[in-house]
């Protein structure tokens, strides 16, 4: 099997919580690795995909709320530095779409969970490269990892959702 990277130029992994009920809040990890390892990108169904995200790198663009998420209220990054996902299974859904379960570890808590996952296209770079383009998207409730931390606002809501929906736009390259 050959081994596939993400061009970090040209990928972002991220997410988005409700926030007061009201709006979202989006954010992202500006530190990763990933690698695929499959004999064809156009076909996912026997490829191993893993990711690992620094949580000490997520980026809202408000430092406070960063810092605040970066402690042991929510990610204690201190403690537990790294989200994990390991894919154990992934199915043909249509076309170019996919069902791409696995292990996602948040706090050294372990769920399955289920990316659905479209696949863009491929084409040349201009260094004679073939890459390849995906999506990637899955809701978790951050409760079931351990991610509890809330405030009640007078009006009667919460200030931060249970729900997230993670998202990726990535961009795959042969790994050197």
């Amino acid at each position: 099997m050959a081994k596939w990277v993400i061009d970090k130029a040209h990928s972002e992994i991220g997410f988005e919580v409700k926030h007061m009920m009201v709006s979202k809040v989006r954010g992202h990890f500006d530190s990763y690795d990933a690698e695929i390892e499959a004999d064809d990108l156009t076909d996912l169904t026997n490829a191993k995909i893993s990711f690992a995200f620094d949580v000490a790198s997520i980026n809202t663009k408000l430092e406070d709320r960063d810092n605040h998420l970066k402690s042991a209220d929510f990610f204690d990054a201190e403690k537990y530095p790294k989200i994990t996902f390991q894919s154990t299974e992934i199915k043909k859904t249509g076309d170019s779409e996919y069902e791409v379960t696995g292990n996602l570890t948040i706090k050294d808590v372990t769920k399955p969970v289920t990316f659905e996952v479209e696949f863009n296209g491929k084409g040349k770079n201009p260094w004679g490269f073939e890459v390849y383009g995906f999506e990637a998207e899955t809701k978790i409730n951050r409760e079931d990892f351990g991610l509890t931390w809330n405030a009640v606002l007078e009006t009667g809501g919460v200030l931060v959702g249970k729900d997230v929906k993670i998202k990726a736009e990535l961009e795959v390259n042969p790994a050197n």
